[in-house]
């Protein structure tokens, strides 16, 4: 057998990095001390699973990958990280896979990896223990081509016995496994949407695709989960406020199972390191039907959000 790509070789290593990471959030939220920071404000928090998680992904990939350029949420000052942070294994399910023809050529320096230590920081604080992700987007060319989201508390309400946690990935031309494929019922329209982020124009948007339904929840990770496992149909958030870090992963696994994900306006999202962070045009994503929703979207919403 021919020795893993480098591609391969990334997203095994982010795999195993991932799950790390989950130990090091349930093991802060068990310690009681979260250690908050408000950043800008209320709504936008830093808590010591944020920082020692941030550490432990750049860090453990920065060993094994030296050239690749590796983007994190949190500005984080310069130190030396403890050994205990560090995750050297692979997933070794992963590094059987084979590369797709399209980056068997991949060199180092040309990975962009985009690192959110803790999407849905606000609802980790407030004990919405199931909306916590961690996300490591992996990008080549300026386009999302794998992603690894790590959900640290899925089944944490499933009782004893259950398994706590779960790691989903994909990569473009292999798919997306760790989950179950689920698409909504046929002509349900339910909308998933910002649940600590809304505002007018927010809300004004997602009255004008007349949804049956509109579930609120935290987390950007959390919310492509909600697409691909069937619960809702378009995730729709008319307003700036995500970054490439929340959406590069998750537009990855999207991506690799069919569907769509774009701005407001339909553009979609570019991942070079050079780019800006925020994504000021929303979000508008889906498994299917995404022209259904892009094609209702109101001028005047589209008016007020400038890429």
């Amino acid at each position: 057998m021919a020795s893993p790509t480098l591609l391969m070789r990334v997203v095994a290593s982010a795999y195993s990095v991932a799950e790390k990471a989950a130990t090091i959030v349930r093991k802060v939220m068990a310690g009681g001390d979260l250690g908050i920071v408000e950043k800008s404000g209320a709504n936008d928090l830093q808590t010591k699973a944020d920082r020692l998680v941030q550490m432990s992904i750049c860090a453990s990939l920065t060993r094994k990958f030296p050239k690749a350029t590796i983007i994190g949420e949190e500005e984080l000052p310069p130190e030396e990280v403890n050994e205990e942070l560090i995750e050297d294994g692979y997933c070794e399910e992963i590094l059987k896979k084979s590369c797709p023809a399209q980056y068997t050529g991949i060199k180092e320096e040309e990975l962009v990896i985009w690192v959110d230590p803790l999407d849905g920081t606000k609802e980790y604080t407030e004990g919405l223990l199931d909306h916590v992700t961690v996300l490591i987007g992996i990008a080549y060319g300026g386009k999302a081509i794998a992603g690894v989201i790590n959900q640290p508390y899925y089944n944490y309400e499933a009782g004893a016995d259950a398994v706590l946690g779960r790691t989903i990935w994909g990569v473009l031309g292999i798919g997306a496994f760790g989950f179950q494929l689920t698409e909504v019922p046929a002509g349900k329209h339910i909308i998933v949407t910002t649940r600590s982020h809304g505002s007018t124009l927010v809300n004004d948007c997602i009255s004008a695709l007349n949804p049956d339904s509109v579930i609120r929840v935290g987390g950007a990770g959390n919310k492509i989960i909600q697409l691909i496992e069937g619960k809702a149909s378009a995730y729709v958030f008319a307003s700036p406020g995500c970054k490439k870090w929340d959406t590069c992963a998750p537009e990855a696994i999207l991506h690799a199972v069919g569907g769509k994900i774009t701005d407001i306006h339909g553009n979609s999202f570019q991942y070079n390191k050079e780019v800006k962070h925020m994504n000021s045009a929303g979000v508008l994503a889906t498994l299917r039907n995404y022209d259904y929703y892009a094609s209702r979207i109101p001028n005047t919403v589209k008016q007020s959000l400038v890429p």
